[in-house]
């Protein structure tokens, strides 16, 4: 998978967005897909933690390592082991899950890495926002895009509800789910008429949550 022609800023964008979900008190994090750690470099200030992360992109990582204690580069299915058990008060998850090809094994493996009341947070993008469920129902079209709900580069496709069943099935307790960037469009409103508003989830192009472990 080329992760190379991306648009500009892929791989620096603070998820500022995300960190209402960080705990006060977390002192140990690690970002999976950290890309060049500004974002975990926020929370390396905020909170005054320890902070990890695992990047694919070897020259995002070697930025990275210069900011955070700790930075590995590759697949972060090859890292897992190195990490220590029951030692993240935080595990990161922020658009990556949707990039791996069996992003639910990573979950059932990195659980143990997880401190006993540690959570792990995830952005992941909703196949049913507006803009794109639209476009399979009405345009009868499924096209991928550099950027978005429909990167090219995204290998698994979910809503929320798949979301949700994911960390169920693979040992996790959902603490909260949530609609995150809501769409500033009218449109989905006006989707929702026919079908009485029961469709709400269409406004949002991704979806946070936060889980902790269930041993």
């Amino acid at each position: 998978m080329d992760y190379t022609n991306k648009p500009q800023g892929y791989y620096d964008n603070i998820r500022y967005e995300m960190l209402k979900y960080l705990p006060k008190d977390a002192r140990k994090v690690i970002e999976i897909g950290c890309g060049n750690g500004c974002f975990a470099e926020v929370i390396k200030k905020q909170n005054e933690a320890e902070v990890w992360g695992i990047e694919l992109m070897e020259s995002e990582a070697a930025i990275a390592s210069k900011i955070l204690d700790k930075v590995f580069a590759g697949e972060c299915e090859k890292h897992l082991d190195a990490l220590p058990d029951n030692y993240f008060d935080v595990i990161y998850f922020n658009d990556v899950l949707e990039h791996l090809v069996d992003p639910y094994s990573v979950l059932k493996k990195i659980r143990s890495k997880l401190s006993p009341n540690g959570v792990l947070i995830s952005s992941i993008p909703n196949v049913r926002y507006h803009n794109t469920f639209m476009k399979v129902l009405l345009k009868k079209d499924w096209k991928y895009e550099s950027f978005g709900v429909m990167d090219f580069t995204h290998l698994r496709f979910f809503t929320e509800k798949s979301i949700n069943r994911m960390y169920k099935e693979a040992g996790y307790e959902i603490k909260l789910s949530e609609g995150i960037n809501k769409s500033r469009s009218l449109k989905p409103y006006l989707y929702n008429i026919p079908v009485l508003f029961t469709q709400l989830d269409i406004r949002y192009p991704q979806f946070a949550t936060v889980v902790t472990r269930k041993d």
